[in-house]
């Protein structure tokens, strides 16, 4: 095992090496991993991002395009031949027919290569032509990056911590119950196994459909070709006492160690350790219309996406001595539109608040952050309304459920997200004094001008912050 993890690195300290010089000597290349967790608009965000590169009307923010620095832009082949092409074209469709339907979700890792031609600046910007810069994109899911945290617990670590969030969440009880029930010192039986194993995926989809974020092992989630394999055919059960060999704990400990060598490790060594730019997508108003505990989940799983980042400064010495970092990490409330832009500051607000800690402990190891709250496909627009003798700031769009348009007034979004945090860290059931509501809209019927992508909220800004510094 020693030997395997020294193979591992020492290979991945000399691709990091190559693609360092290659890149430095000829074309550079941005790693942008996108993920998010469950309902975050990761697919959208993507198909709206290229989008807006190619054609480039809606990216005033994006500095390389206001000083006209980017001479062109297109989609080419991507590197790697054995992961999937993230469907772009089919997505962008959906998005921009005559019925326009929000795509599919993400549910395995998929690649985009985006290529722009830059003019150079400086004092021999003028004799040089335009360089090429690569952008390559990496979609996966936010479940699978939970998955990195279980890298370093041993499977008693894993169950101790699984049952005290499991305890505290009503629709765990059947399973606990069950799990309490079996003697998991006794012989394995996989009859046993399969039953518990199954039970733990199915709370948790439950738990997902509930709002919570902490839903991990994510391949319980999305299997794919793994359903029905021993690798996710375990779950967290009580430990008392040390594990007899042949018995339940013991054949449930070996399937867990299965599931990080083979599962967990292959994702980090392939796609998560070559990444240097990411963003993490959040639906945080889901989250604060699902009330508190969700809350409190979603900032909890935030911090454990963090602690499976390297984040750091990517210069050419320090990728050489301890391979590639991190250098950008960039947190997002999505579904802005879903608000009025005057409520825009509070919700970015939160979003720094949630992400306090995990931005902190990225900018003490070298790594910039930032968050910020955007719309990568707008489907609304704004009014004013009066209602009770007050104006209410609305947004109206095509219901997602009815297909009829409706204007609507979410809730104020405090001041002070304190007001939000400090209930959901204190367990508390519900909002005291506030009633936060969401509604489902539809993408809406667009007609692009010539050289204008679909129209977002603050996803040139994002752009400028993740690739600006490279054009």
């Amino acid at each position: 095992m020693v030997i395997s993890s020294l193979a591992d690195s020492v290979t991945r300290s000399v691709e990091s090496v190559s693609d360092t010089i290659s890149e430095a000597l000829f074309e550079p290349v941005i790693r942008l991993g996108v993920t998010g967790l469950a309902r975050s608009g990761k697919t959208v965000f993507i198909t709206s991002l290229v989008a807006n590169l190619l054609d480039r009307g809606r990216m005033p923010q994006l500095s390389a395009q206001a000083g006209g620095r980017i001479v062109a832009a297109y989609l080419q082949p991507q590197p790697d031949d054995t992961v999937p092409r993230f469907d772009y074209e089919t997505h962008l469709a959906a998005l921009l027919g005559p019925d326009p339907q929000w795509p599919d979700s993400t549910r395995a890792v998929s690649e985009l290569r985006l290529s722009l031609k830059v003019q150079p600046t400086g004092l021999l910007g003028g004799l040089q032509g335009p360089r090429t810069v690569h952008l390559d994109i990496i979609d996966y899911p936010g479940e699978w990056l939970l998955d990195l945290g279980l890298l370093d617990k041993s499977f008693d670590q894993w169950c101790d911590e699984t049952w005290k969030w499991l305890g505290e969440r009503e629709s765990a009880q059947d399973f606990l119950k069950a799990a309490r029930e079996v003697d998991v010192t006794a012989p394995h039986e996989e009859a046993s196994a399969q039953d518990l194993a199954k039970r733990f995926a199915s709370y948790l989809q439950v738990a997902r459909t509930e709002g919570y974020y902490r839903c991990s092992p994510g391949r319980f989630l999305l299997p794919g070709d793994l359903a029905g394999s021993p690798a996710l055919t375990f779950a967290p059960i009580p430990v008392e006492t040390a594990s007899k060999r042949g018995s339940l704990h013991r054949e449930m400990e070996r399937r867990f160690e299965a599931y990080k060598s083979k599962v967990v490790k292959p994702f980090f060594r392939d796609h998560f350790s070559r990444i240097d730019r990411q963003i993490v997508l959040v639906d945080a108003l889901g989250a604060i219309h699902s009330g508190p505990e969700a809350v409190e989940d979603m900032r909890s799983a935030m911090s454990e996406i963090l602690s499976a980042y390297r984040p750091g400064s990517n210069s050419f010495l320090a990728r050489i001595l301890r391979g590639k970092r991190i250098e950008k990490i960039l947190f997002a409330a999505t579904k802005a539109d879903h608000l009025h832009h005057t409520q825009h500051p509070q919700l970015t607000g939160i979003m720094q608040a949630l992400t306090r800690d995990a931005s902190d402990r990225a900018r003490f190891s070298g790594a910039d952050t930032l968050a910020l709250s955007l719309a990568s496909l707008r489907a609304t627009t704004e009014e004013t309304l009066k209602h009770d003798g007050r104006e209410l700031d609305c947004v109206r769009g095509t219901l997602l459920e009815t297909g009829k348009q409706a204007a609507f007034y979410p809730g104020a979004l405090p001041e002070d997200p304190n007001v939000l945090l400090a209930p959901a860290r204190e367990g508390a059931k519900t909002w005291l004094d506030g009633d936060y509501q969401v509604m489902n809209f539809a993408p809406a019927q667009l007609s692009l001008k010539p050289g204008e992508g679909p129209p977002h909220i603050r996803l040139d800004r994002a752009a400028e912050f993740l690739i600006g510094d490279k054009l």
